[in-house]
């Protein structure tokens, strides 16, 4: 019985110094280093004010695809990347290039009532893949709201705010698609990765 009670002993100051070492590690590597220095700021979901897990790593300078919506709103997409795990991200600015304050139409969020009930999103747009005659929608969570920016209301005068939208990945063969937004005209765009 004394053998017993032992081990079981040791083996639970063996877990609690286990468990106190890793305590001690992760607080030691989440304290950031140096106090003196200030945190770096302008991450585009605080810019914007919607949700945005920032994908825009990846993104060019250059417009793939420049769409011009009502308003003077003006889509410029910059990437569209495939990743391993079997979405397309694609990322971009909208833009107001007219002189006054735009109010972004609703229709953006397209008319699906899961979608509608989530605020006002670009969750309306579609990749339309023509080889293999397939339409593509804006994903979702378990919660149904898109996976794309949300949040925003209005654009200034000349004001622009990043944007991101995931879709699931057409087939590997398919490199250029079609991408949709309701009340801008469609614009093919190239799927790198």
């Amino acid at each position: 019985m004394s053998m017993r009670f032992t081990a079981k002993a040791r083996r639970g100051m063996v877990a609690l110094t286990v468990v106190t070492g890793l305590a001690v590690g992760s607080a030691a590597c989440g304290s950031g280093g140096d106090d003196d220095k200030k945190p770096q700021s302008s991450s585009s979901a605080s810019r914007t004010g919607g949700s945005q897990p920032n994908p825009q790593e990846g993104q060019s300078e250059e417009p793939i695809a420049e769409l011009k919506g009502p308003s003077g709103l003006l889509l410029q997409i910059t990437s569209a990347v495939r990743d391993s795990g079997g979405f397309v991200t694609v990322n971009g600015a909208l833009k107001n290039d007219s002189g006054t304050k735009v109010v972004i139409p609703s229709a953006l969020s397209g008319n699906e009532t899961e979608i509608i009930n989530n605020g006002l999103s670009l969750g309306g747009a579609t990749l339309v893949d023509s080889k293999s005659k397939k339409r593509y929608y804006v994903l979702r969570d378990t919660e149904g709201r898109p996976l794309t920016t949300t949040g925003f209301s209005a654009l200034k005068a000349g004001e622009s705010i990043d944007v991101f939208l995931q879709f699931p990945a057409p087939p590997a063969s398919s490199t250029d698609v079609s991408f949709q937004l309701p009340l801008f005209p469609s614009g093919v765009i190239k799927i790198s990765g």
